[in-house]
């Protein structure tokens, strides 16, 4: 039974707080936004005694519990914060629920050691709530959102997909200019629930946030190169915005593409795993280019870790939301990466594997992966869970003079699986009198030269069994992710640059050029740097295979006609090429390279040596190799990281 005394104690405690506490005042701009990305201003006032650590909670759906935020922002980012007052402004996604704000009160001593974000970082306490916000909304009737283009794989077709909040019937209309839109078709619809989810956090409260309905149409007849207009939607749930796109001519004798890796999206705010801050760069210098080839086909190529959500939902919605502005305008494609699809019980892993294939997905199983996308082909693995089957996993499509083929490292490619197979038969069957140059992509690298013993069992295997599947067919490119960095090799047959084909005399044999792209936008990965007191001892040493290798951010643009490819790395911080390769048409080799080494220049000179020459020229030969070699390795030692490029990061991927 509680005393008088005891009461009195608790009452003037209670009072005390709401003084101290309760007289915290929290506004917002916008009760109503328009669309994905509108930006609302919060605005506080009468925090007694702020922490720096007093930070505002980002809450969607608006009753989620307090642990349960989307995101964080501290209060001390704000300018003014030690006054108790201030206001803070950042986009917000349209998760087709209602927001709420709520700011507390967080302090040093308060910190939980133990609850801890997936990069080991404290996680803010939530036991002080110092207010709470009204609830926002989005306006209704706005039209879908998250709008993105693919490719069927025929001609005169172009797929968009988009996403609604109630899945009822939507259309896409589409036509020639923007005022006659009159050709319309339907849409298919999807969507997939917390119970398909194969682990946590995808399949927990902290993680999932409903994904809403995903729709599915296809425009048929297009005429060959012309500029389309187009909007999804329906009259009762209210039309898109317009976009428009140049329609595809797979018999082009030219090819324009964006390939990179590993991108990741941006939110404005902290959450439970790292978001990818550097990928805003990455999508506003491939809409430059976009706007600079002006009518001409193009498309985009994302080579696995595509949004990094890793178990939180609401981080597709934030990816989509971004590429939105590129990918209504060009087709978007992707392959599979691990952070896409490893779980524990996922079908396919070898013991030889059990290091490689671990739970990166975060319990996604590749389930949004395979319903937020529909590559051409027709290929799926069973999850043996409830979860659908996994798709988009290895394919293939023309596209001007390019044969582009995607394949999945995360399942099972070794002889006698579908996918091996498959690539056995598409590059075997390739018409390279139509598509003289053919582009593999993949996410886990068959050749890098980061430090990653783990995965040494699965690049081995890869040059086992796929690369004489390159080499025999004569790939001109194949393209990794999954490292954040980028590099590039010579052109490459199990480690060795190039050789000789003695059975066509003089002829040069050229292999497949590998260049790993996982440079988009994650940032765990560190420098090839020296370590202390070894200046020209770098920790990941750079082999004479190794051309060129750059810690800086970027993406890849590859524009290729029917005599050869080229393709150039293109830095974030400047938006300029810093290496560039080309590869002539078959039966050709690299005819010139140029970056930022030296050496990269000589080594085109090099690999396209007539061995056709007389003793006097086969010495001179001799020399000019020991030179080139020495000079590679000189320069892969001292000039392969610019020292005006950011620092990135530990290792993570």
């Amino acid at each position: 039974m509680i005393t008088p005394t005891a009461f009195l104690f608790v009452y003037f405690f209670c009072l005390l707080f709401y003084v101290s506490h309760g007289s915290v005042s929290i506004s917002v701009s916008h009760k109503l936004l328009s669309k994905s990305g509108d930006p609302i201003t919060i605005r506080w006032s009468g925090v007694d005694s702020p922490s720096k650590l007093d930070w505002l909670g980002i809450y969607s759906p608006s009753n989620s519990s307090h642990e349960n935020f989307i995101g964080y922002i501290f209060l001390s980012t704000s300018m003014g914060w030690r006054s108790g007052s201030g206001s803070l402004t950042f986009p917000v996604v349209n998760l087709r629920s209602k927001y709420q704000f709520r700011i507390f009160h967080w302090t040093k001593s308060e910190v939980d050691p133990t609850r801890l974000d997936n990069d080991h970082n404290p996680l803010p306490g939530t036991k002080k709530l110092l207010a709470e916000s009204e609830e926002i909304e989005f306006e209704p009737g706005r039209g879908p959102e998250q709008v993105h283009l693919s490719l069927t794989g025929k001609d005169g077709e172009m797929r968009v997909m988009f996403v609604t909040h109630d899945g009822e019937e939507s259309f896409v209309r589409y036509g020639l200019t923007r005022r006659e839109m009159g050709r319309v078709v339907g849409t298919r619809v999807s969507r997939y629930e917390r119970e398909d989810m194969c682990d946590s956090p995808a399949n927990e409260s902290v993680g999932w946030r409903d994904p809403g309905f995903i729709h599915d149409g296809v425009m048929i007849n297009l005429e060959i190169g012309k500029r389309y207009y187009y909007q999804v939607g329906s009259d009762p749930g209210g039309w898109s915005v317009k976009f428009s796109f140049i329609s595809q001519n797979l018999d082009s004798d030219e090819t324009v593409a964006f390939m990179l890796g590993d991108m990741g999206t941006a939110a404005p705010y902290k959450t439970f795993d790292r978001t990818q801050g550097e990928s805003l760069s990455t999508i506003r210098w491939i809409k430059r280019d976009i706007e600079s080839f002006g009518n001409k086909p193009m498309m985009i190529s994302h080579i696995g870790d595509i949004s990094y959500a890793r178990g939180y939902s609401w981080l597709w919605d934030t990816f989509f939301t971004q590429i939105e502005p590129i990918a209504s305008r060009v087709p978007y494609h992707v392959c599979i990466g691990n952070h896409e699809y490893n779980w524990p019980l996922q079908p396919w892993k070898p013991k030889w594997a059990s290091s490689v294939y671990k739970k990166d997905s975060g319990g996604e199983c590749g389930v949004p992966y395979s319903l937020r996308f529909n590559m051409p082909g027709n290929d799926s693995e069973l999850t043996g869970m409830r979860a659908p089957d996994t798709r988009n996993l290895y394919y293939s499509f023309d596209m001007g003079v390019v044969h582009f083929v995607y394949l999945s490292t995360e399942t099972n490619f070794l002889p006698g699986s579908k996918q091996y197979e498959f690539l056995k038969r598409d590059l075997g069957t390739t018409d390279r009198r139509k598509t003289p140059f053919v582009v593999v992509q993949g996410h886990r690298p068959m050749y890098t030269t980061a430090n990653k013993n783990r995965e040494a069992g699965l690049r081995a295997r890869m040059i086992e069994h796929l690369e004489p599947l390159f080499v025999k067919n004569k790939v001109s490119l194949v393209l990794w992710g999954h490292v954040h960095r980028y590099e590039r090799f010579c052109p490459l047959n199990n480690f060795s640059c190039g050789e000789l084909d003695k059975n066509k005399g003089a002829e040069w044999l050229a292999f497949p050029v590998h260049v790993v792209i996982g440079m988009a936008g994650q940032d765990s990965q560190p420098l090839w740097e020296t370590r202390v007191g070894h200046p020209d001892d770098p920790i990941f040493p750079q082999p004479v295979r190794s051309l060129y290798r750059s810690g800086e951010f970027g993406y890849t643009r590859l524009v290729a006609t029917r005599e050869k490819l080229g393709l150039y790395y293109v830095g974030n911080h400047d938006g300029e090429v810093h290496d560039a390769v080309e590869i002539a048409a078959p039966p050709g080799e690299v005819v010139r390279s140029s970056g930022g080494e030296t050496a990269m220049g000589r080594w085109s000179e090099f690999i396209s040596f007539s061995w056709h020459a007389d003793l006097s020229s086969s010495i001179l030969f001799l020399v000019l190799i020991g030179y080139v070699i020495g000079k590679i390795l000189y320069g892969g030692r001292h000039g392969f990281v610019d020292k005006n490029w950011s620092p990135l990061k530990n290792e993570v991927v």
